[in-house]
């Protein structure tokens, strides 16, 4: 496995310099910012995340006031008893994306967040040195947030971690992390391995390190 600042050489080379490999790049929210996120900004990225999955995201996009109106800001509470009254309402909901499976998964996944209690300290708690952990939390505990699901959404609340993108899978194939990726424990913890130490050798925060993986390919 080649370090990061060798691979961060390839990626510059391959787009013309440090500053295109870097272009938009956001760095993560700090361990105190995300915890202090309120536990409807969870569910609601959940949500956003989840009927993204397989679907236009610019759709969702574009729909989401529909969203947030219908499951009422997403407040865990109402969310977690869509009774069937209230499911027959949503899944006729022309203002959102009327998928039962995934309606439903709300409801789930507003029970697993009010089961944690502060869910922002709970995710903080995790830390980059855990990510991995954290995402085989919420693919056994949450609704529909394996894969790749749980990944966009923990980076849209700014969470510091890896997105496992065709490209980042390619370069983490091609150093011998994994010889393929599935979203189990032993890829993940082997994900996490690599990722901690090219974290070690640089300091670069997991998002940073996703980004010269994937800048190094594709």
């Amino acid at each position: 496995m080649r370090s990061i600042e060798d691979l961060l050489a390839i990626s510059t080379n391959r787009k013309g310099g440090v500053d295109a490999v870097f272009e938009g790049f956001e760095d993560p929210q700090t361990s105190a910012q995300i915890a202090k996120m309120p536990n409807d900004r969870w569910l609601a990225e959940m949500t956003r995340a989840i009927f993204q999955a397989g679907f236009n995201w610019k759709v969702v996009d574009r729909m989401w006031p529909g969203f947030e109106a219908a499951f009422q800001g997403f407040q865990p509470g109402w969310c977690a008893n869509i009774e069937d009254e209230r499911f027959d309402a949503l899944v006729t909901n022309t203002s959102i994306v009327r998928h039962g499976p995934k309606i439903r998964a709300v409801c789930d996944n507003a029970n697993f967040v009010q089961s944690i209690g502060g869910f922002g300290a709970w995710v903080a708690a995790f830390g980059p040195e855990r990510f991995g952990e954290l995402l085989l939390a919420l693919k056994s505990d949450g609704s529909r947030l394996g894969g790749t699901t749980g990944q966009y959404f923990l980076r849209a609340m700014g969470v510091d971690g890896w997105i496992l993108s065709r490209d980042v899978v390619a370069r983490l194939t091609a150093e011998g992390v994994v010889d393929k990726v599935t979203p189990s424990k032993a890829t993940y913890l082997s994900v996490q391995s690599a990722f901690s130490e090219w974290h070690g050798q640089s300091g670069y925060s997991l998002k940073k390190i996703s980004r010269i993986l994937a800048t190094s390919i594709g």
